[in-house]
Protein backbone atom coordinates (compact mmCIF):
# COMPACT_ATOMS: atom_id res chain seq x y z
CA UNK A 1 0.00 0.00 0.00
CA UNK A 2 2.08 2.64 -1.49
CA UNK A 3 1.65 6.59 -1.68
CA UNK A 4 1.04 9.44 0.18
CA UNK A 5 -1.97 9.31 2.74
CA UNK A 6 -3.90 11.58 0.38
CA UNK A 7 -4.10 8.33 -2.39
CA UNK A 8 -5.04 5.43 0.36
CA UNK A 9 -8.91 4.55 -0.32
CA UNK A 10 -9.01 3.23 3.60
CA UNK A 11 -10.31 6.45 5.06
CA UNK A 12 -7.13 7.22 6.72
CA UNK A 13 -6.27 9.91 4.20
CA UNK A 14 -9.57 11.55 4.49
CA UNK A 15 -9.02 14.63 6.04
CA UNK A 16 -6.42 15.31 3.33
CA UNK A 17 -8.37 14.65 0.30
CA UNK A 18 -10.83 17.04 2.09
CA UNK A 19 -8.87 19.81 2.63
CA UNK A 20 -6.93 19.59 -0.72
CA UNK A 21 -10.20 19.38 -2.92
CA UNK A 22 -11.59 22.59 -0.76
CA UNK A 23 -8.80 24.55 -1.96
CA UNK A 24 -9.89 24.16 -5.58
CA UNK A 25 -12.05 27.24 -4.97
CA UNK A 26 -8.96 29.45 -4.36
CA UNK A 27 -5.76 28.42 -5.40
CA UNK A 28 -4.81 28.95 -9.25
CA UNK A 29 -4.88 25.81 -11.27
CA UNK A 30 -7.32 23.55 -9.53
CA UNK A 31 -10.07 22.71 -10.51
CA UNK A 32 -13.29 24.73 -9.54
CA UNK A 33 -16.04 22.82 -7.70
CA UNK A 34 -19.25 24.24 -6.66
CA UNK A 35 -20.09 24.31 -2.69
CA UNK A 36 -23.43 24.59 -1.67
CA UNK A 37 -24.60 28.20 -0.42
CA UNK A 38 -27.40 29.67 1.06
CA UNK A 39 -28.41 33.57 0.04
CA UNK A 40 -25.48 33.87 -1.91
CA UNK A 41 -22.58 33.79 0.86
CA UNK A 42 -20.67 31.19 2.60
CA UNK A 43 -21.59 32.83 6.10
CA UNK A 44 -25.12 32.54 5.27
CA UNK A 45 -26.37 29.20 7.23
CA UNK A 46 -29.49 27.36 5.72
CA UNK A 47 -32.28 27.04 7.91
CA UNK A 48 -33.92 23.59 7.49
CA UNK A 49 -37.12 22.56 9.43
CA UNK A 50 -35.57 21.85 12.71
CA UNK A 51 -33.63 25.00 12.54
CA UNK A 52 -36.06 27.57 11.37
CA UNK A 53 -37.10 28.74 14.76
CA UNK A 54 -33.96 29.44 15.65
CA UNK A 55 -32.85 31.74 12.98
CA UNK A 56 -36.06 33.34 12.47
CA UNK A 57 -35.91 34.46 15.65
CA UNK A 58 -32.18 35.43 15.12
CA UNK A 59 -33.78 37.10 12.38
CA UNK A 60 -36.02 39.07 14.41
CA UNK A 61 -33.10 40.16 16.99
CA UNK A 62 -33.51 37.37 19.60
CA UNK A 63 -31.32 34.61 20.83
CA UNK A 64 -32.80 30.97 21.43
CA UNK A 65 -30.89 27.59 22.93
CA UNK A 66 -32.06 24.46 23.30
CA UNK A 67 -33.09 23.40 27.41
CA UNK A 68 -33.70 19.75 28.46
CA UNK A 69 -36.51 19.23 30.84
CA UNK A 70 -34.56 16.27 31.93
CA UNK A 71 -31.75 17.54 33.19
CA UNK A 72 -32.53 21.35 33.72
CA UNK A 73 -29.51 22.12 31.20
CA UNK A 74 -29.32 24.17 27.99
CA UNK A 75 -27.33 23.13 24.80
CA UNK A 76 -25.89 25.12 21.82
CA UNK A 77 -25.57 24.06 18.89
CA UNK A 78 -29.71 23.22 18.70
CA UNK A 79 -30.40 19.21 18.56
CA UNK A 80 -32.94 17.05 18.87
CA UNK A 81 -32.05 15.34 21.82
CA UNK A 82 -30.41 16.22 24.78
CA UNK A 83 -26.18 15.98 24.55
CA UNK A 84 -25.81 15.91 28.19
CA UNK A 85 -28.61 13.15 28.90
CA UNK A 86 -29.93 11.65 25.94
CA UNK A 87 -33.16 12.80 26.55
CA UNK A 88 -35.83 14.08 23.70
CA UNK A 89 -37.73 16.38 25.49
CA UNK A 90 -36.27 19.48 24.82
CA UNK A 91 -37.57 22.72 23.44
CA UNK A 92 -36.62 26.63 22.64
CA UNK A 93 -35.78 29.02 25.40
CA UNK A 94 -34.88 32.63 25.07
CA UNK A 95 -31.26 33.07 25.82
CA UNK A 96 -30.24 36.19 28.29
CA UNK A 97 -27.96 37.16 24.96
CA UNK A 98 -25.22 37.82 27.80
CA UNK A 99 -21.98 35.41 27.42
CA UNK A 100 -18.30 35.70 28.60
CA UNK A 101 -15.46 35.21 25.90
CA UNK A 102 -13.42 32.00 26.40
CA UNK A 103 -11.08 32.26 23.39
CA UNK A 104 -10.44 34.00 20.34
CA UNK A 105 -8.23 34.63 17.15
CA UNK A 106 -7.98 37.51 15.62
CA UNK A 107 -7.94 36.65 11.42
CA UNK A 108 -5.98 38.73 9.10
CA UNK A 109 -6.41 36.88 6.01
CA UNK A 110 -8.86 35.08 4.54
CA UNK A 111 -9.60 34.96 0.64
CA UNK A 112 -13.43 33.64 1.18
CA UNK A 113 -16.41 35.69 0.30
CA UNK A 114 -17.62 37.57 2.04
CA UNK A 115 -14.87 37.36 4.79
CA UNK A 116 -12.03 38.90 3.28
CA UNK A 117 -13.75 42.26 3.21
CA UNK A 118 -13.96 41.52 6.98
CA UNK A 119 -10.77 41.22 8.29
CA UNK A 120 -9.02 41.27 10.83
CA UNK A 121 -12.26 40.13 12.76
CA UNK A 122 -12.08 38.36 15.69
CA UNK A 123 -13.25 34.68 15.59
CA UNK A 124 -14.33 33.81 18.73
CA UNK A 125 -16.04 31.01 21.60
CA UNK A 126 -17.98 32.10 23.67
CA UNK A 127 -19.15 30.91 27.22
CA UNK A 128 -23.26 31.82 26.73
CA UNK A 129 -24.60 32.99 30.34
CA UNK A 130 -27.19 29.92 29.95
CA UNK A 131 -23.87 27.84 30.26
CA UNK A 132 -23.30 26.51 26.74
CA UNK A 133 -20.08 27.32 24.35
CA UNK A 134 -21.20 28.96 21.22
CA UNK A 135 -18.96 30.09 18.46
CA UNK A 136 -19.32 33.58 16.71
CA UNK A 137 -17.45 36.64 16.26
CA UNK A 138 -16.76 39.41 18.52
CA UNK A 139 -17.02 43.09 16.71
CA UNK A 140 -17.16 46.49 18.07
CA UNK A 141 -14.00 45.97 20.25
CA UNK A 142 -10.21 46.59 19.27
CA UNK A 143 -7.72 43.46 18.89
CA UNK A 144 -5.88 44.84 22.09
CA UNK A 145 -8.82 45.01 24.38
CA UNK A 146 -9.87 41.36 23.99
CA UNK A 147 -9.64 39.36 27.00
CA UNK A 148 -10.70 36.30 28.29
CA UNK A 149 -13.45 36.58 30.44
CA UNK A 150 -14.67 39.92 29.01
CA UNK A 151 -18.55 40.54 29.12
CA UNK A 152 -20.17 40.59 25.97
CA UNK A 153 -24.05 40.92 24.81
CA UNK A 154 -25.32 39.41 21.85
CA UNK A 155 -26.00 41.73 18.44
CA UNK A 156 -27.09 40.69 15.35
CA UNK A 157 -25.42 41.21 11.74
CA UNK A 158 -28.14 40.22 8.96
CA UNK A 159 -29.91 37.72 11.15
CA UNK A 160 -26.14 36.19 12.58
CA UNK A 161 -26.05 36.65 16.12
CA UNK A 162 -22.33 37.80 16.80
CA UNK A 163 -20.91 39.69 19.92
CA UNK A 164 -19.89 43.07 21.24
CA UNK A 165 -18.55 44.26 24.77
CA UNK A 166 -21.24 44.72 27.00
CA UNK A 167 -21.73 48.46 27.25
CA UNK A 168 -20.72 50.90 30.30
CA UNK A 169 -24.27 51.80 30.68
CA UNK A 170 -25.44 48.20 31.12
CA UNK A 171 -22.24 46.39 33.01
Amino acid sequence: MGGTGAERDDGAGLGRRAVRDGLADVVPGRRPRTLPVSGGGFDVPEADAFTRTYWDAAAGGRLLVRHCAACDRAHHYPREFCPHCWSEDVSWRPASGRATLYTWSVVHRNDLPPFGGRVPYAAAVVDLAEGPRMMTEVIGCEEAALRIGMELEVSFRAGIPVFRPVSPARG
